[in-house]
């Protein structure tokens, strides 16, 4: 199934807009929870539309919702940030080139300098995948060197760690929170009818934007304490599905299932 199957109004037009991280958040909760929340959206799909703002690359991201039956996003942060893309009819992405200039530009082809930087650094194991404008690692907290972020920001780059077992080099000043909220203002939705849900330490700059955000109730320990005192965050009691959902009917954005 795809969600270009059947014209809908723009997404703009409708009266709430879900920007959600994947793992732990809207792959989180109980299978019923998910099911719930997946085919909530699919029946309000007039009403509702779906951005995934994900670490995970595009063609992960797509792959999981042909294979994994998740409701197709209409748009793709991914990369942590670094891609900003519209989802095809045929289920490719095409990235927004309006919005990733400037991505491309603060990253400048630094890639061969973080690896050559970072080459055998302690507890910190270069991904595989070859992505355009970030290189990221598996961490091992046992073995981590710290100094590998000084090295980063001598290159006039960003790190981030997150769930204590990812590092992410990123072009400066580019992450998830700054780029959907270019998103947002690029395709004219009004920031009162999204909101971002997330779990982990890379969802902080999404959840802390200003725009409407849910930390679901299994979130990383460091990331809530860093929203303490973000007024614009609601801190969810259930997990993953059902922590969206709930924060839905608390901030009063949609209505939602009896009973979710």
């Amino acid at each position: 199934m795809n969600v270009h199957t059947e014209p809908r109004p723009a997404i703009a037009a409708r009266r709430f807009t879900l920007a959600t991280d994947l793992d732990g958040t809207f792959l989180g909760g109980s299978d019923v929870d998910r099911a719930t929340l997946y085919g909530w959206i699919e029946q309000n799909r007039d009403s509702v539309g779906l951005i995934f703002v994900t670490g995970r690359d595009p063609e992960f991201i797509m792959e999981m919702c042909r294979e994994r039956g998740l409701p197709w996003p209409e748009y793709v942060v991914g990369d942590v940030g670094t891609t900003i893309a519209e989802v095809q009819p045929d289920g490719s992405i095409a990235p927004i080139e309006a919005l990733e200039e400037d991505i491309a530009q603060r990253w400048g082809d630094k890639g061969g300098d973080v690896r050559a930087a970072l080459d055998g650094h302690p507890g910190l194991a270069l991904q595989p995948t070859d992505f355009r404008y970030r290189v990221s690692y598996d961490l091992t907290p046992s073995s981590y060197d710290a100094t590998a972020e000084a090295r980063v920001e001598a290159l006039g780059l960003d790190w981030l760690i997150s769930d204590n077992r990812f590092f992410d080099v990123l072009p400066k000043g580019v992450s998830k929170g700054p780029s959907i909220r270019r998103l947002v203002e690029h395709l004219g939705i009004p920031e009162g009818r999204v909101l971002c849900a997330g779990d982990t330490l890379n969802d902080l700059s999404m959840l802390a934007s200003g725009l409407n955000a849910v930390a679901v109730g299994n979130s990383e320990p460091l990331l809530v304490h860093q929203l303490d005192g973000v007024d614009s965050v609601y801190h969810a009691k259930a997990h993953g599905a059902a922590g969206i959902l709930e924060a839905i009917d608390a901030l009063s954005l949609h209505d939602i299932p009896k009973g979710a």
